[in-house]
């Protein structure tokens, strides 16, 4: 299929030219299945610079020093654990690490409550079973399987929301570094190379939680939600330009207003209290994430272009902003009526027409 028509391109495809111009440029040493150095993995990352003319476009803005512990992590025999709230891009660094260390980044368990430890071992084509008897053409080999067996990374996303059994399956194989297959009377070994990077959500703490045995397998970075306002403003705009540009939305980016009046409204119903501190406030239901208003601003551009002039207006926000802050309709509803009488309303000429937008909404 055309990378064209593809919704949705894994990172090395999307950003080949500044990983290939990352890896004719190095100079250091690059460690045994990796394609560049840990120091090249996190300019990557970081972004910022040009080499070799090309634009590295930063991938993940936050604390350097979190970015590099990541790296070194996986240049040990030590598994990699983010945890953080939801929208902490816990998931966007997991992708890109894969992408520049392997230039693979779709060795993926996606962990949900069906889940099985098939996924993380093996599992078998029944027909070709039936046919043939065990044997290595029938077996299916998991992500975690495939990584091994080419000594390189897979991603096991939210761990915490699979079964105990599940995550006891990868508890061997982070300490053995082998995958036994007692049907064939295989020791798969890893190749030199391999390693698991899994992402932890802190709201689902209590789902399954994690042992202290599987725990001790990874090192943990926990990843934190944006300290600072500008930090959080660049996030959004980066990652609502580079999220439009795949899509055919028909609409111009936002303008600095309002990117800056959304991440106000997140910043502030998440914390519990206004900007300045003043002003002590209700919280939603809902996780008001950076990931959450790069979505709702996407949303508001996708309004914009199929049924405005392409610009977002007040009508455009408002509608976005309703879906995403009113998740429970009696408590947020509640609150959010009380954030637009007590907080937006008071903040002037500037405000007053999304006000109005969104009071007419809400009801």
């Amino acid at each position: 299929m055309a990378g064209k028509n593809v919704q949705r391109l894994p990172a090395e495809e999307l950003y080949q030219t500044e990983l290939d111009a990352l890896i004719s440029a190095e100079t250091e040493s690059v460690p045994t299945g990796w394609r560049m150095s840990p120091r090249s993995v996190l300019t990557y990352l970081t972004g910022n610079t040009k080499v070799k003319g090309v634009e590295i476009t930063p991938k993940y803005m936050g604390n350097k020093r979190l970015v590099e512990i990541a790296i070194a992590t996986l240049v040990t025999d030590r598994a990699l654990l983010l945890i953080g709230e939801p929208g902490t891009a816990k998931s966007w660094l997991s992708e890109h690490l894969a992408a520049a260390v392997n230039g693979d980044s779709t060795k993926v368990v996606q962990g949900t409550a069906g889940t099985t430890e098939e996924h993380i071992r093996y599992s078998w084509n029944y027909a070709m079973l039936i046919a043939k008897g065990p044997c290595l053409e029938a077996m299916v080999k998991s992500p975690v399987y495939r990584a091994m067996e080419t000594g390189s990374i897979a991603r096991v996303e939210e761990i915490s929301r699979c079964a105990s059994e599940v995550q006891d399956a990868l508890i061997s194989i982070l300490s053995e570094k082998r995958l036994s297959v007692p049907e064939l009377g295989l020791e798969v070994p890893a190749a030199k190379g391999f390693s698991v990077i899994a992402t932890a959500n802190t709201r689902d703490k209590g789902v399954n939680d994690m042992s202290a045995a599987l725990k001790r397998r990874f090192n943990i970075v926990v990843l934190p939600t944006p300290s600072d306002m500008e930090t959080e403003l660049d996030i959004v705009r980066t990652r609502v330009a580079q999220l439009s540009a795949g899509l055919d939305l028909n609409a111009r980016q936002p303008g600095e207003d309002t990117v800056e009046k959304v991440v106000t409204i997140f910043r502030e119903l998440r914390a519990g209290a206004t900007l300045d501190g003043k002003q002590k406030l209700k919280t939603t239901s809902g996780v008001l994430s950076t990931a959450e208003a790069i979505s709702l601003l996407a949303n508001s551009m996708a309004l914009a272009g199929s049924f405005g002039d392409g610009r977002i207006s007040d009508g455009d926000l408002a509608a976005a902003l309703q879906g995403a802050v009113v998740k429970d309709e009696e408590h947020d509803k509640v609150t959010w009526k009380e954030y637009l009488e007590n907080v937006m309303k008071k903040r002037g000429h500037e405000w007053l027409p999304l006000y109005r937008a969104c009071r007419e909404l809400n009801g």
